[in-house]
C-alpha cells in the first residue's frame, strides 16, 4: 500500500485523543508517556509499511506473552532490561561513581528468603546431579572498610536449569537455592550451596517463540543472583557469571560483564562445612557498594516480584 499519513491533522488528532492529551485529570506523565510510545508506533507502521495482518499478528502475540507471564523474561531477551542498566551506568559515570557493576535481575526472584548471620546453607533439597559450592566475599563500601548489616540475597538455579517457586516439576521447596546473609563487624558473607546451571526460555513460551522468528536462542550461562542493601549505601543488583560456561559471552538475555566473573577454585574440607562432600568448588565474590546520592537510594526499582514465606 505504501501510503504515508502519519503528518496528517487527522492522526495528530487522533494521537491527542487517545492519549487524553487535552484533560487536566489522570496521570500526566502517563499521558506524555502513552502519546510518545504511540507516535512512535505509528510513524513505524507508515516507515514500514506494516499490514494490517502484521499489526494483529503483534496484537495476539502480547495476548500469549501475557497469558505465559513472560513479559519481564521477554523484556530481559530483547535487551530492555540491559538498556535500563546502560542508562544507570552512564549516570553513575558521570557521578564518578564506581563499585563492583550492576547487571539485570531477570524475571525469577522470590522475596522472602530467610536471613542468616554470616553464612547460610540454602540447598535444601538433595540434588545428585549438582556438586557443592560455597560463594563466599566481603562487602566494603567505596572507603574500602568493611561494611556491617548489610544484606546479600543469592538465588539461582538447580541442576536441570529450574528455579524454586518457578519449578515446573514441583520437585523444589519454595527457597531452595535462595537465602540470605546479613555480614558482621568483618564485612564477610558466605553461601553454602550447590553448582548451577544455565537454563533456557520455555521452548513452547511467547519468549521463545518470538525468538524463533529472530533465528536467536534464548539461552543464558550459569549464573547467581544478588541483591546487597545497606542502610546507608545504594542497592546493588548484579550477578555472577560461573567462569567456565561456554554461554559466557553469548547469553541472550546480555547480562554477561567482564569483572562479574570470578575464578572458580577447587578445594577439600567440605565435608567439615557441612556439605555433600569433601571436594567442592569454591568462589570469591567481594562486593563494592556505593554511596547513597543526595541522601537517597536511587538504584531501588519497583516492579512486581514474587514473593513467598519461610
Amino acid at each position: 500500500m505504501s501510503v504515508k499519513v502519519f503528518d496528517t491533522n487527522e492522526v495528530e488528532d487522533l494521537l491527542k485523543a487517545a492519549a487524553n492529551l487535552g484533560s487536566q485529570d489522570g496521570n500526566p506523565r502517563a499521558r506524555q508517556i502513552v502519546h510518545r510510545l504511540l507516535s512512535d508506533l505509528f510513524k513505524a507502521i507508515d516507515d514500514l509499511d506494516m499490514t494490517p495482518d502484521e499489526i494483529w499478528a503483534g496484537v495476539h502475540y502480547f495476548n500469549k506473552l501475557g497469558q505465559d507471564g513472560e513479559a519481564a523474561l521477554l523484556a530481559a531477551g530483547l535487551g530492555l532490561e540491559k538498556y535500563l542498566d546502560i542508562r544507570m551506568d552512564a549516570a553513575d559515570k558521570e557521578a564518578e561513581i564506581g563499585g563492583t557493576p550492576r547487571t539485570i535481575e531477570g524475571p525469577l526472584y522470590v522475596a522472602g528468603a530467610p536471613v542468616s548471620d554470616g553464612v547460610s546453607r540454602i540447598d535444601i533439597n538433595p540434588d545428585p546431579d549438582a556438586g557443592p559450592l560455597v560463594i563466599r566475599g566481603t562487602v566494603t563500601g567505596p572507603d574500602g572498610k568493611p561494611v556491617a548489616g548489610a544484606v546479600v540475597e543469592c538465588w539461582h538455579a538447580n541442576s536441570k536449569g529450574f528455579y524454586s517457586h518457578f519449578d515446573p516439576t514441583g520437585a523444589q521447596s519454595e527457597f531452595n537455592l535462595r537465602g540470605a546473609v546479613r555480614t558482621g563487624v568483618d564485612g564477610k558473607y558466605e553461601f553454602r550451596t550447590l553448582m548451577p546451571v544455565g537454563y533456557g526460555c520455555p521452548p513452547q513460551g511467547a519468549t521463545q517463540q518470538l525468538l524463533n522468528v529472530l533465528a536467536r536462542h534464548g539461552n543464558r550461562p550459569a549464573h547467581v543472583h544478588f541483591f546487597v542493601t545497606s542502610d546507608k549505601h545504594r542497592k546493588l543488583t548484579t550477578q555472577i557469571n560461573i567462569e567456565g560456561d561456554p554461554l559466557i559471552w553469548d547469553d541472550f538475555a546480555y547480562a554477561t560483564r567482564e569483572d562479574l566473573i570470578p575464578h572458580v577454585l577447587e578445594k577439600t574440607g567440605g565435608t567439615a562445612l557441612g556439605m555433600k562432600a569433601d571436594t567442592y568448588k569454591d568462589i570469591e565474590f567481594n562486593i563494592e557498594l556505593t554511596p547513597l546520592v543526595q541522601g537517597k537510594d536511587n538504584q531501588v526499582v519497583h516492579r512486581l516480584r514474587a514473593s513467598a514465606t519461610a
